[in-house]
């Protein structure tokens, strides 16, 4: 199995993100120890965030290795190649963005990032699985 150049320089990319999780899970463990002061919506919105980051970054790697053995082309090879990526940026932007703010106990207007992340999840593993089955 061999990558694709645009498979090959995403892949690199999406692990030096990971360097953000990791800070995230820093930033975690000073929320968990109380030295950052917030509610327990705003602390479930950053376990959220980070965990879905996490996920949808090792799915997003996987799923690169898979989309060169497909025969989309096109628009749907891309959408295979970086909807899940794409969808770790959105869902983990979404929960962090809509919970921000001092005291807040439920999400603002920014809410939509999540559920446009949950929209590029939803394209990208769907393209990928039937560029899959089909090929």
């Amino acid at each position: 199995m061999e990558l694709s150049d645009a498979s090959r320089i995403i892949a690199g990319a999406i692990l030096l993100t990971i360097v953000t999780i990791q800070f995230g899970g820093w930033f975690l463990t000073k929320i968990v120890r109380g030295d950052i002061p917030m509610t327990e919506f705003q602390k479930s919105f950053a376990r959220a965030g980070h965990g879905h980051a996490g996920v949808l970054v090792i799915l997003g790697l996987v799923g690169l290795l898979y989309v060169d053995q497909t025969g989309l082309n096109g628009f749907f090879l891309w959408l295979g190649r970086l909807g899940i990526p794409v969808a770790a940026i959105l869902m983990s932007g979404g929960f962090f963005a809509s919970s921000a703010g001092k005291d807040r106990t439920k999400p603002n207007q920014f809410i939509w990032i999540l559920g446009l992340g949950a929209l590029s999840l939803a394209a990208g593993v769907i393209t990928l699985g039937l560029g899959l089955i089909t090929a």
